[in-house]
């Protein structure tokens, strides 16, 4: 084996220009004239703070799932997914893809609950503040920023490791560098340019998936074809067969540790979307009427990306292994998410590991985007306007709101570097996250949702919980490494660490609640943030002397934007008739609660205990419907997004178009457009 497979393979200019000057300064510009277009072409400016915390909740579903899969694509989504894989063989990729979208699915409910009970909500910690007081507040807000400050650590973690992988760059510039250029859109633009740079990272992520894909089934001589796949796999299952595993192969779904795997990667997630304020502030972000599909879309589209990323990335590294080229990767590169990138570089070199450069950048960065304006809205309404500036003004609101982004991107980077630095892992954080976050599922879902959810017990449950899952935890890895605690991947210790935690979290709200019930009165938050009505203004006097008739036009458009206006209101209290909620929320919960059989039971299990080692035929029809599946899920977050904004895309093109022929005349009014549109 070449004694240069494990040397990087691009030069450091290759991440210092990704990061920095190169990919990253080109997407924040980019982000600041899209926000820059947006401002004077449509009615949305950034300078609103509900514009820039909650796109003014009016985003059309296609977008939003776009949104979806571009947060919930982290850098774990590419790499730790490739990562089980190489451990497991192909059932580590469906393990991870069907564990991490059930939770999503499952949101949809939370979603359409979310409108019906607390319409104007600009976090989900608004809720629980309402409805159960200061001390719910508090505890509560503990589990939604750890929940943001395990996932940034993730971003960071697996973003850096891989870039100095690849490229020898530093990896204390990487874990600044990532979060520096994105907050700079963020800070610009707020939560709609969050969503349009997902859109661009999204449409630009499948594009790189379907090159590999290709690549590995279809034109490289090194694999070539899914039948070459089964050869190499069946041959290395032969020399190193995998412990746990049917017949030892890569090719069954019957793998002991792959299923542990999926326990683990079901609750963590449940942990990772429930408690994210990232996931809400989609939702928030949404029109009512299109939530719940929006989540469902979203959910469906996202299985497509680790799973069809790690059957061919994380397969291709197993069926590689002795291949000269290929580097040699060690247990701590396996927890690093390191095989994708061997992959990536031992079938098409300097190419394709910059392309699994740029494609780990963009997921990265968009991730990051989701966590930044998530914990700025968390610092801005939560901690801000709650504790310190009760009466703050609209600027004072997005004044703070812009220092959160600008002061968690610093968080980030810091964080990367500690947990580098302590020698933790994105593999081991990824699997331990639901110790410490697991409690706290069951109980929110229950104050968003359920009325008769017992206050002091949900509290209780997530607090108790929560010390359950870190001492079993404790406990269980002391007893299997003969009293030694360590921060190595290991099945069984966070497999009992994380059902403790959500299991003891769950059955003492659910119970509690039961025997002790409230009767809570959602009235209460669903007046969160409500306008307050006042009486009509005194007439002003009339003026009887003549105006120019250039005062006369603008009064008259002021007069007609207020109607516009109007209008609108009206259409969203229409969106958000309880009776139409209440509808999409039964359909939510059938639907989800269906997809979840089907993924976690129908399909998985029979293989499983069935122990059937796929043939040649049986791979084939693995990958394909793989590959169907991609293509569905990129028209879906791609092409669907670009069909329903067509209108306001005619709109922005023709005051575009005004402005090159008549500069000044484009720019967007109110009163104009709807006009031109009625």
């Amino acid at each position: 084996m070449s004694s240069n497979a494990n040397e990087p393979i691009l030069p450091q200019g290759a991440g210092y220009g990704t990061l920095s000057t190169g990919i990253g300064l080109f997407f924040s510009a980019f982000m600041i004239v899209l926000t820059a277009v947006q401002a004077r072409y449509t009615g949305f400016s950034p300078k609103s703070s509900e514009e820039f915390n909650s796109a003014s909740r009016s985003v059309k579903p296609g977008l939003i799932a776009s949104g979806i899969v571009s947060a919930w694509t982290w850098a774990a989504t590419l790499l730790q997914s490739s990562a089980v894989a190489y451990k497991f063989g192909i059932s580590g990729p469906w393990w991870y893809g069907a564990g991490a979208t059930v939770q999503v699915l499952l949101f949809a409910q939370l979603a359409a609950k979310l409108k019906l009970n607390a319409p104007r909500a600009h976090t989900w910690l608004e809720i629980v503040a309402a409805r159960w007081g200061t001390v719910a507040h508090l505890v509560f807000m503990f589990f939604g920023l750890a929940t943001n400050i395990i996932v940034s650590s993730m971003l960071i973690l697996g973003g850096s490791a891989t870039v100095t992988s690849l490229t020898g760059m530093n990896t204390i510039a990487a874990c600044f560098l990532i979060p520096l250029g994105v907050a700079i859109y963020v800070v610009v633009g707020g939560m709609r340019a969050t969503l349009l740079c997902d859109y661009t990272h999204t449409t630009v992520l499948f594009v790189i998936i379907f090159v590999f894909v290709f690549t590995v089934y279809a034109t490289s001589p090194k694999i070539g074809s899914i039948s070459a796949m089964h050869d190499l796999l069946a041959a290395v299952s032969a020399d190193t067969p995998v412990s746990g595993n049917a017949h030892g192969s890569y090719l069954t779904m019957r793998s002991k540790n792959g299923l542990i795997f999926g326990v683990i990667n079901v609750i963590g997630n449940f942990a990772t979307v429930f408690q994210d304020q990232a996931y809400w502030q989609r939702a928030i972000a949404s029109r009512p009427a299109s939530c719940v599909k929006a989540y469902l879309l979203g959910g469906l589209a996202w299985f497509a990306i680790p799973f069809m990323f790690s059957t061919t990335l994380g397969l291709s590294a197993v069926a590689l292994r002795h291949d000269p080229a290929m580097r040699t990767l060690t247990p701590a590169d396996v927890s690093a998410g390191l095989p994708a990138s061997a992959a990536a570089s031992a079938l098409l070199g300097k190419g394709g590991a910059a392309a699994l450069l740029v494609v780990l950048f963009l997921a990265v960065t968009s991730a990051t985007s989701a966590e930044l304006i998530a914990v700025s809205s968390i610092l801005t309404f939560d901690v801000y306007k709650r504790y310190i500036n009760p009466n703050a003004t609209e600027s004072q609101i997005l004044k703070v709101s812009h220092a959160g982004v600008a002061f968690f991107a610093v968080v980030m980077g810091l964080l990367g570097l500690i947990f580098f630095y302590i020698g933790i892992s994105m593999g081991w954080l990824y699997e331990f996250m639901g110790v410490v976050l697991g409690s706290a599922v069951v109980p929110i879902a229950l104050c968003v949702c359920w009325k008769k959810a017992n206050k002091w017990g949900c509290i209780a449950g997530a607090i108790v919980g929560f010390c359950a899952g870190v001492i079993t935890w404790l406990v269980t890895t002391a007893t299997l490494n003969g009293g030694v605690l360590n921060v190595t991947v290991s099945d069984y210790e966070m497999l009992a660490g994380n059902l403790a935690s959500i299991g003891v979290g769950g059955i003492i709200a659910t119970v509690s609640s039961y025997f002790w019930p409230d009767d809570f009165n959602f009235d209460i938050t669903r007046a969160i943030n409500a306008p307050v009505e006042t009486g009509p203004a005194p007439a002003p006097e009339k003026d009887e002397s003549p105006k120019p008739a250039s005062v006369e036009l603008d009064e008259k458009r002021e007069s007609m934007s207020a109607e516009v206006m109007s209008v609108r209101a009206d259409d969203d209290d229409d969106e958000l008739d309880p009776a139409g909620l209440q509808k999409a929320f039964r359909f939510a919960a059938w639907s989800s609660i269906i997809l979840l059989v089907v993924m976690l039971l129908l399909i998985p299990l029979p293989l499983f205990f069935a122990s059937t080692v796929f043939g040649k035929r049986g791979l084939e029809a693995w990958v394909v419907i793989g590959i169907i599946w991609a293509f569905m899920s990129a028209f879906t977050v791609i092409l669907y997004p670009l069909w329903e904004s067509r209108r306001e895309l005619a709109v922005i093109t023709r005051g575009m178009v005004k402005d090159v022929f008549t500069p000044g005349s484009g720019k967007y009014n109110a009163a104009v457009q709807e006009t031109s549109t009625a």
